[in-house]
């Protein structure tokens, strides 16, 4: 369903910082566009290959009207998680790099038995959950 998903920052470098240790914990390397003038200011997590003909990415980038970085209200971003210990980590990573936390890591019964997450807000505010399915004990 998804190409790409960006968030504005007003400080990349800390974005960077903060998505390299979540997005790691997560399986997900950068996007290799660094080579590139027109990705300047831009950095991004998944697959882009081809020009973008292949993309599956979280990119982060100042806004382009140059004004600051806001987040939505009720916005939020779901990663997939293949297991427990990478939620875990995701969280852990997060907070490491100047998160916050919305929620600690655990089952969330509410949503289904097997709902383990984890929520998250990165420096500028912008909250994302990392989910794992399929397990109802620890893996």
């Amino acid at each position: 369903m998804f190409t790409y998903i960006c968030f504005g920052t007003s400080n990349l470098d800390a974005a960077a910082r903060f998505y390299d240790a979540t997005m790691g914990a997560l399986g997900h390397a950068r996007c290799k566009v660094e080579d590139k003038a027109e990705w300047d200011g831009w950095v991004g997590w998944g697959t882009y290959r081809d020009g973008g003909a292949q993309e599956v990415a979280l990119w982060v980038c100042k806004p382009f009207n140059g004004q600051p970085a806001t987040v939505g209200n009720g916005t939020m971003v779901a990663l997939q998680a293949k297991s427990w210990r990478q939620v875990d980590a995701f969280h852990a990573a997060a907070l490491a790099h100047g998160g916050s936390s919305e929620g600690a890591p655990g089952l969330r019964p509410q949503y289904n038995p097997d709902f383990y997450a984890a929520y998250v807000r990165d420096p500028d505010g912008n909250k994302l959950a990392a989910v794992c399915r399929g397990f109802t004990q620890s893996q």
